[in-house]
C-alpha cells in the first residue's frame, strides 16, 4: 500500500532554511495560545494570573480552564487539520485556488447535520459529529465516483467539477431543509457559521483519532506528491501508483477536513490561503509545505478567535474573522498570474 517514491527534484532551496522557519512558527503558535488564554471580555495579565489570593486564583481558574482553554485547544487542532487538508488539496488537484470544500466535504457535513436535526431530532453535539463526519465521507466518495465515471480516470479537473456540482446540490438541500424546519434553522445558525465557541472538548476527543490518522497519512504521502508534481507520466516513471496516491490523499483530506468541520463547522479560507504562504517561505517541497500549513493555520485560527472577542462588545465567530481576512487574499490570488501555477 505504499505510495512513496524516489526523492523528486522539487525540494526546498537551501537558502530558504525551512527548519528555522518551522521553529519560528512553533514559537508564534505558542505565543498565540498564551494570548488566547489572557485576552477576552475579562483581560488577565500575568500579574493577575499569579495573584496569591485564593479567591483570585479560583476566578482565574474558572476563566482560563473553564472557558478559554477549551476553545484554544479546539482552535489549534481544527486549524491544523484544515491547513493540512488545504495543502493536500492543492497538491492533489495541482490547482492553486483549490480548497478542501472543493471535494464537497464541508457541504456534505452540513447537509448530514441538517438532515439529522430535521428528520431524526439529532440535537446532541456528540451525535451531530458522527452525522457530520459520515456526510463528509459520503460526499467525498460521491465526488470520487462522479469524477472517475465512465472510461476516464479521476483526473484533478474531473474531481473539481464533480465537487463543485455536488456542493451546489447539497447547498440547495441545506437551504430548503433549514427554511422548512425551525429547529434545523436555529441549530444551523449556530453550527454553520464556523466557530470554536460553545464546542465541548468531548466532541473534539471523538474527532481527534480521525484527525491524527489523517495528519499521519498526509505527512507520509508528501514525498510522492513531490514526484507527482512533475506530471502523472513522470510520476509513474519514478515508480508511483498514481491511482493509489490520489485515493490515499483524498482519504487524508476527508479525515482532516471532515473531522474538523464536524467539530467547529465550516471555516473557510484557512486551507486556501496558507499553503501559498508556506510555498513562498520554503518553496514547493510538500514535505515542508504541509506541516508548515498546519502550523500557520492553527496560529491564524487562534488569533482569529482572539480578534473576534475584542472587535465588538459581543463576540464575532472565528469563521467570520477568517473570511474577513481570507476573502481579500483570495481576490489577490485570482488576480496575480504568477500564483496561478504550482
Amino acid at each position: 500500500m505504499s505510495v512513496s517514491a524516489p526523492a523528486a527534484p522539487l525540494v526546498a532551496s537551501a537558502h530558504r532554511r525551512p527548519v528555522p522557519i518551522a521553529i519560528a512558527l512553533c514559537v508564534a503558535l505558542a505565543g498565540a495560545v498564551v494570548l488566547s488564554l489572557m485576552v477576552g471580555a475579562r483581560a488577565l495579565s500575568p500579574g493577575k494570573c499569579s495573584a496569591s489570593s485564593s479567591c483570585r486564583r479560583r476566578e482565574v481558574h474558572d476563566i482560563v480552564l473553564g472557558l478559554r482553554l477549551d476553545r484554544t485547544i479546539i482552535a489549534v487542532v481544527v486549524g491544523a487539520a484544515l491547513g493540512g487538508a488545504g495543502a493536500l488539496m492543492q497538491a492533489l488537484t495541482r490547482n492553486p485556488l483549490a480548497d478542501p470544500g472543493l471535494l464537497g466535504v464541508n457541504a456534505g457535513a452540513a447537509a448530514a447535520v441538517v438532515a439529522g436535526i430535521a428528520f431524526f431530532d439529532v440535537t446532541a453535539p456528540e451525535m451531530q459529529i458522527w452525522w457530520a463526519f459520515v456526510g463528509a465521507a459520503l460526499a467525498s466518495v460521491a465526488v470520487y465516483l462522479l469524477g472517475s465515471g465512465g472510461r476516464a480516470a479521476a483526473t484533478p479537473v474531473r474531481l473539481a467539477l464533480a465537487g463543485a456540482a455536488l456542493t451546489a446540490v447539497l447547498t440547495a438541500f441545506i437551504s430548503g431543509v433549514s427554511l422548512s424546519s425551525q429547529a434545523s434553522y436555529d441549530a444551523m445558525r449556530f453550527w454553520f457559521v464556523g466557530s470554536v465557541v460553545g464546542r465541548e472538548l468531548s466532541v473534539l476527543w471523538l474527532a481527534l483519532p480521525f484527525i491524527v490518522v489523517g495528519a499521519v497519512a498526509a505527512l507520509l504521502v508528501t514525498p510522492a506528491l513531490n514526484a507527482m508534481a512533475l506530471g502523472a507520466d513522470s510520476g509513474r516513471a519514478l515508480g508511483l501508483n498514481i491511482g493509489r496516491l490520489r485515493l490515499v490523499t483524498a482519504v487524508a483530506i476527508t479525515l482532516l477536513c471532515g473531522a474538523a468541520t464536524a467539530v467547529a463547522g465550516p471555516i473557510a479560507f484557512l486551507g486556501l490561503v496558507l499553503p501559498h504562504v508556506a510555498r513562498h517561505l520554503v518553496g514547493p517541497d510538500q514535505r515542508w509545505v504541509v506541516p508548515l500549513s498546519m502550523l500557520m493555520a492553527a496560529t491564524l485560527l487562534v488569533l482569529a478567535d482572539v480578534a473576534g472577542r475584542i472587535v465588538t462588545d459581543g463576540e464575532v465567530a472565528a469563521g467570520i474573522m477568517c473570511a474577513l481576512v481570507g476573502a481579500p487574499v483570495f481576490i489577490l490570488l485570482v488576480r496575480r498570474r504568477r500564483l496561478a501555477h504550482l
